[in-house]
């Protein structure tokens, strides 16, 4: 298998999972909010929303954009399915597109 992507998971970051795992809340607990007033933080945004995949997320996004029936999401064909299964799980239609470096 060729590996596409390579995760970096440090003893800092296993430890504050089972720190939450050995809490009293797997979920909704005081974590969640902690987590998404850093991201603020760190961004500067106003709101954050934390879930619980990237699948979710651009899924979330699709939803947030009104993304619908008669609506085209355009995607690259090289990535993962959920890049262009979020436009579906909305009932838009999906178009691969890709850069043609003849055409630039």
């Amino acid at each position: 298998m060729i590996p596409y992507g390579r995760q970096q998971i440090s003893e800092e970051d296993i430890d504050a999972v089972v720190a939450v795992l050995r809490s009293d809340f797997l979920t909704q607990g005081p974590v969640v909010p902690q987590f998404e007033q850093a991201m603020c933080d760190y961004t500067g945004a106003q709101f954050a929303v934390a879930v619980n995949s990237g699948t979710s997320a651009l899924h979330l996004a699709c939803l947030v954009l009104g993304l619908g029936e008669g609506d085209w999401l355009w995607t690259t064909p090289i990535t993962f399915v959920a890049s262009a299964n979020c436009g579906r799980y909305c009932g838009a239609l999906v178009d691969f597109v890709d850069v043609d470096s003849a055409s630039s």
